[in-house]
């Protein structure tokens, strides 16, 4: 399968194949064959064979715009947008298809942290990408955003509060 993924801008041509249960990433005439494991509901665990023999975690989350992904790695926030060929299905961090934008809009905890700021509350109407939460993950601050616009229905931490990974953090409809 071909894609065109942008990432921090920048495009690229990446070719994915399946071999066995596998994959082999081409990209600018580098071959990556990559093993891949889920880990939970939004962190994937790769490694990579070959000559750059190395493994990573990385967090998914979705976007607002279909086929935008951000992917927090060790190293830091990637942001990404995936286009395949026109008529082709979508790929989104949580393994699905794209839908279409309805239905409420789960804002979840990509890792493990402590909520330092909610930046919401119940009854707030917020705009696309406005910031709803800010968590505090190995010593840097995300500020986790709405991926549309929408009205705030619930909030599910507060200030000070430890979560894991995939805890509910906030609902918007």
């Amino acid at each position: 399968m071909n894609f065109e993924i942008e990432v921090n801008g920048q495009p690229h041509a990446v070719k994915v194949e399946r071999v066995g249960s596998r994959y082999r990433i081409e990209s600018e005439g580098r071959v990556d064959v990559v093993d891949v494991a889920r880990v939970d509901r939004t962190t994937i665990s790769m490694i990579l064979d070959g000559e750059r023999q190395s493994s990573h975690e990385a967090t998914l989350l979705d976007r607002s715009e279909p086929g935008e992904v951000e992917v927090h790695l060790r190293a830091g926030v990637v942001h990404t947008r995936v286009a395949g060929a026109p008529g082709q299905r979508r790929w989104s961090a949580r393994g699905a298809v794209f839908g279409g934008a309805g239905g409420p809009q789960r804002v979840t905890a990509p890792m493990p942290g402590k909520i330092v700021k909610v930046l919401v509350k119940p009854g707030d109407t917020v705009a696309a990408r406005q910031g709803l939460v800010v968590i505090e993950a190995m010593k840097m601050e995300n500020e986790l955003r709405a991926a549309r616009a929408g009205e705030v229905k619930d909030v599910h931490v507060a200030e000070g509060d430890v979560v894991e990974a995939g805890r509910l953090l906030t609902v918007i409809e």
